[in-house]
């Protein structure tokens, strides 16, 4: 017996579309059977192809056993066209699905939304077994749906027959898959579930929720919760103490709500910068950016800040807004610019982007002055989030972006100069999480689709739920900018009636363009302007330097990365001064030192103690460590830091040199290390700390990207 009563509804108002499905189905099932036959289609079903799998989220079942929920995150594979998952930049579909099984009331009700793109498009689905009221050997089904699409990248109508033709199909296939796990348990000869009844509570415990947090979605990968993200989450908990708390007003105030666990994870973080970094302490709002971008796995967030921060002292940012001036082709063809805020009292952003030169930008100013200027903005909107903050009274964090479309076309697609907005897009992400607060893309012409493919794999899922996307004048109707920005001042370009400041654009004059050669001599210039030198260490030929000190009890700082191979660092002293340096040692052998930067000036005739001392015992540092320190002098005289290659001792039953050594010596360019340091004399009662420490904080193994390089301020 079969009664299936579809009733679809449609609605279309401006850019929403939403549709509904209702059935009622009847079949000769019995109830008490159909939980253990629905469970058989999890954690993946071989009837639906596109359900690939699923991970159980939480689960709890009441005492006396009579309700049991279980909640699972789905992966779904949607029979979309290919060109669409590429723009949406997703090869799978993320659902949260919750099972609810009623053994008192002989229910069970499964209820699942959408995760990924929830901001886009809203699926609600919902669905009921139950005892038949007239038959007990009956059980009705009732399922319903919801779709409402806010916008998807243009492809509003594309989704909605995707959706349609999904929905259409689960219908008919949901009664076959049941019927079919029901035949299974038949053949394997469970014909009968006793039905349930109330009984004393179990003297076992009740099953604890187990909760695991939502990892962010990768595209093309599949993503299962890894078993220590709960154990993670644990120590922090451990961590924690009654007096680990920010006082509630500052909170309120400055960094906005917080959990226990989050203000928690905070005061860790940031006691563990003040015990080991030695140079600035970033602010609470600027650490809380990294631990949300992590969702506040300490670990995870203190080697990004660990690298973040490296890479600013590094660059001098900090001193950027102070040192950086822009060129005049800047401020003449640059649509971008500063304009108020929004309703949310961010600071807003605007970029014309489609009015923009960018091929006559990058062969005006080459990819590194560019990069330069975004940082810049960067830097500018970190510090209107702090105006902002003290003018609203309550905490601005991030920046709204607002990118007009109008105008772009394929000239903007041109090699070079994606190539340089997907290298500032690296950058920015990498040293600005959780600044971009929402972005507003309007007027996207049919050549979007392109540079959105392009960029998107770039681009942070959790970045990506924050951009709203209008084609044509969607952006003027409900839903539209007004929901965003006050109409007072919506720029007049747009269509509002506030005077905008910035840039109208134009095509850059080639007369302005620069040769490849001009290009590369600036971006080596720009990469080696800096307070920080490079040298290079070879097997035999260490790197030193010379430091003269006049008054004792002064304080020797440094500074160094470790950019290639192992290096062992020591500190000495004599009391005479070393003869004038010896550069390029290996020319005795007709070798010359590929790098030209590496000096050596202890004199091979010097003996240990006698001519000159050890002070500080040899400090190994591997490849891919930053290592801070300092050294409080107890004399005057001459201190010399030597970085050298690390090698094992040679063979102690002979004192001739091995046959490796020797070769080693021939072919340096084998053997060679590089270290980028810097270093600085103090005067002891400027200098906050007298001990020699260290600070490791990996970089990435890669090569480190010549973003820029900064001037001394």
């Amino acid at each position: 017996m079969l009664k299936k009563n579809p009733v679809p509804l449609f609605s279309h108002t401006g850019k929403h579309v939403g549709f509904q499905f209702f059935s009622v189905l009847q079949s000769i099932v019995l109830f008490f059977s159909l939980p253990q036959a629905y469970e058989r289609r999890f954690p993946t079903c071989h009837l639906i192809p596109m359900f690939v799998d699923s991970d159980v989220i939480s689960e709890e079942t009441s005492e006396d056993r009579s309700f049991h929920k279980i909640e699972r995150r789905c992966k779904l594979d949607v029979d979309a066209p290919r060109l669409l998952k590429r723009i949406a930049g997703v090869d799978y579909v993320y659902f949260i699905q919750k099972n609810s099984l009623n053994h008192r009331e002989r229910t069970l009700h499964i209820e699942s939304h959408n995760e990924t793109f929830s901001n886009r498009v809203i699926i609600h689905e919902l669905c009921c077994y139950s005892v038949h009221p007239e038959n007990e050997e009956w059980t009705c089904f009732e399922q319903s749906a919801s779709l409402d699409i806010k916008s998807f990248f243009g492809f509003e109508s594309t989704v909605e027959k995707i959706a349609m033709k999904q929905y259409a199909s689960s219908i008919k296939k949901g009664k076959e898959i049941i019927e079919y796990y029901l035949r299974e348990l038949e053949e394997e000869g469970i014909t009968y579930v006793p039905r349930w009844s109330p009984c004393p509570p179990s003297p076992t415990k009740p099953v604890v929720p187990v909760v695991i947090p939502a990892l962010p979605i990768t595209p093309t990968i599949s993503i299962e919760a890894p078993p220590e993200s709960v154990n993670e989450i644990q120590v922090c908990k451990e961590g924690s103490s009654p007096t680990d708390k920010l006082d509630a007003d500052y909170i309120k105030r400055y960094l906005g709500d917080l959990t226990p666990l989050q203000e928690s994870c905070l005061i860790r973080l940031r006691r563990w910068l003040q015990e080991t970094h030695k140079g600035k302490i970033p602010k609470d709002e600027h650490i809380l950016r990294f631990l949300r971008a992590r969702d506040f796995n300490i670990d995870k967030a203190r080697e990004i800040l660990c690298q973040s921060l490296t890479w600013r002292k590094q660059h001098q940012v900090d001193y950027l807004l102070d040192t950086w001036s822009s060129p005049q082709v800047l401020h003449d063809y640059y649509t971008g610019g500063w304009h108020h805020h929004d309703k949310d009292g961010r600071p807003l952003y605007i970029l014309r982007l489609g009015h923009m030169d960018t091929k006559g930008l990058v062969r005006a100013l080459g990819e590194e002055s560019l990069l330069r200027h975004v940082l810049s903005i960067n830097e500018e909107g970190l510090r209107r989030c702090e105006e902002n903050t003290k003018v609203f009274g309550r905490p601005i964090s991030c920046w709204t972006c607002l990118v007009d479309l109008e105008g772009l076309n394929m000239r903007h697609l041109w090699r070079p100069g994606v190539k340089a907005l997907l290298r500032i897009i690296e950058v920015v992400e990498a040293n600005y999480p959780e600044t971009l607060g929402r972005l507003l893309i309007l007027r996207a012409p049919r050549v979007f689709p392109v540079l959105w493919t392009l960029v998107s794999p770039f681009i942070d899922e959790n970045t990506r739920k924050k951009f709203l996307i209008y084609a044509g004048n969607d952006y003027q109707g409900p839903g539209g900018l007004v929901d965003y920005i006050d109409k007072e001042i919506i720029p007049d370009f747009l269509g509002g009636e506030c005077m905008c400041e910035v840039p109208e654009g134009g095509l850059v004059p080639k007369s302005l363009y620069r040769t490849a050669e001009e290009l590369e001599n600036d971006e080596i210039r720009l990469w080696t302007e800096t307070i920080y030198q490079s040298a290079s260490i070879f097997k035999g030929a260490p790197h030193e330097l010379l430091i003269e000190i006049i008054d004792a009890s002064s304080v020797i700082t440094w500074d160094f990365d470790v950019c290639k191979g192992d290096v062992i660092f020591n500190i000495y002293h004599s009391k005479r001064a070393p003869q004038p340096p010896r550069k390029d040692p290996l020319a005795t052998h007709g070798i010359t030192s590929p790098a030209g930067n590496n000096v050596q000036l202890i004199d091979k005739s010097w003996l240990l103690g006698q001519d000159y001392s050890m002070v500080e015992s040899p400090l190994t540092c591997k490849e891919g460590e930053s290592v801070q320190g300092s050294h409080v002098t107890r004399w005057p005289g001459f201190y010399i830091l030597q970085w050298r290659f690390h090698s094992m001792p040679a063979c102690a039953t002979t004192n001739l040199p091995r046959v490796d050594d020797v070769l080693a010596t021939l072919q340096v360019s084998s053997h060679k290390c590089k270290v980028m340091y810097y270093t600085e004399v103090l005067g002891s009662e400027d200098f906050r700390c007298d001990v020699v420490e260290d600070l490791r904080c990996g970089f990435p193994q890669k090569k480190r990207m010549k973003h820029f390089i900064q001037q001394r301020s």
